[in-house]
């Protein structure tokens, strides 16, 4: 018999987030030849689910309905769905439904209504990057890891933002039939099988944006317009007027972070921008922004971004081509 994937279509969903798995899953039982998945979207109130977008989505059952029992069961996001006020129905419908199912999950920002329903605590997942911190304030007791594109703990399956939905996707087709059929399915989407890094490499999460009292603001943007000079905190210590071990006290409690863990982020992001907008080889960007050399700018990009700068640089660098080929200097 047919696998019923069902995703939950939060009003005001993304269409990426429905349509992108939903792909996958159709274009695996074209490879295998026959119906592996019975594809089902299911809405939270009868009637036409209106997307983000304004295009409406006509579900297929609304949540309460359904009779057969779901294999997988996975919640799209929404942009608003942190502060979506899910009726009680729905959140028994999610519990109840993915208490028989095989698994369950989430793309991108459904999370929510799966921690709203009590299926996430104490469980290891991902989201969207800039939602991690208000999922981490809504359910407590999880532990989310921010850079994955996808996190499988148990019968749990989720996945970061929107696109990660394919992603995700692809990976319960190799599960489900085998690496095989899942890089045939990839190759049919023009997608990567695997795709390289996580989803930091992504993100404009401004956490090197000034900080804590105008003292020490002045000293951030004084760092982020010259990233290549040295920064010590005796130096910036002297620009408010502190002590060494004053100002690195202060700037911890107020910042949230140490001056050299800052400086580093900043040199990080300096350099990012020469990799997008310059194309510059890692050797050249690494002196212009402050690092000793290309190997520890390599070190400070893969911990801040998850992939190398020469990486990062052939995916968002240099000028497009005719044909979508990216043009990049060496």
């Amino acid at each position: 018999m047919p696998k019923i994937v069902a995703i939950l279509a939060l009003p005001g969903v993304q269409l990426l987030d429905v349509s992108g798995p939903l792909d996958v899953f159709a274009q695996a039982n074209t490879e295998a030849g026959r119906t592996v998945y019975d594809l089902r979207v299911i809405a939270c109130r009868a009637g036409p689910i209106r997307s983000s977008a304004g295009v409406r989505l006509l579900p297929d059952e609304v949540a309460g309905q359904t009779r057969e029992r779901v294999d997988t069961l996975l919640v799209a996001g929404a942009p608003d769905a942190a502060t979506l006020q899910l009726a009680p129905r729905v959140l028994d419908w999610l519990r109840a439904t993915a208490a028989r199912a095989r698994r369950y999950g989430s793309v991108c920002t459904g999370a929510f209504a799966l921690a709203a329903s009590g299926l996430l605590d104490k469980r290891r997942l991902t989201t969207h990057w800039a939602a991690v911190e208000a999922l981490a304030q809504a359910c407590p007791t999880v532990s989310i890891e921010a850079d994955s594109l996808y996190v499988r703990d148990g019968k749990l399956r989720t996945a970061a933002g929107v696109t990660a939905g394919l992603d995700l996707a692809l990976a319960l087709v190799e599960e489900d039939l085998g690496r095989e059929i899942a890089m045939r399915v990839a190759s049919q989407l023009v997608m990567f099988f695997k795709r390289t890094g996580g989803q930091l490499q992504f993100s404009r999460k401004g956490e090197t944006r000034p900080a804590g009292r105008s003292a020490l603001q002045e000293v951030q943007r004084w760092v982020a317009a010259n990233p290549a000079l040295a920064h010590r905190v005796p130096e910036l210590a002297a620009r408010v007027g502190l002590s060494p071990r004053h100002f690195a006290r202060l700037f911890q409690a107020e910042v949230g972070i140490t001056p050299a863990a800052w400086v580093e982020a900043v040199r990080v992001d300096a350099a990012r921008e020469l990799l997008e907008t310059h194309g510059e080889a890692p050797k050249r960007v690494a002196a212009r922004c402050g690092f000793a050399n290309a190997d520890t700018l390599r070190r400070a990009f893969i911990k801040h971004m998850g992939v190398t700068p020469a990486q990062y640089r052939r995916r968002f660098g240099g000028s497009a081509e005719p044909g979508g080929q990216v043009r990049a200097r060496d």
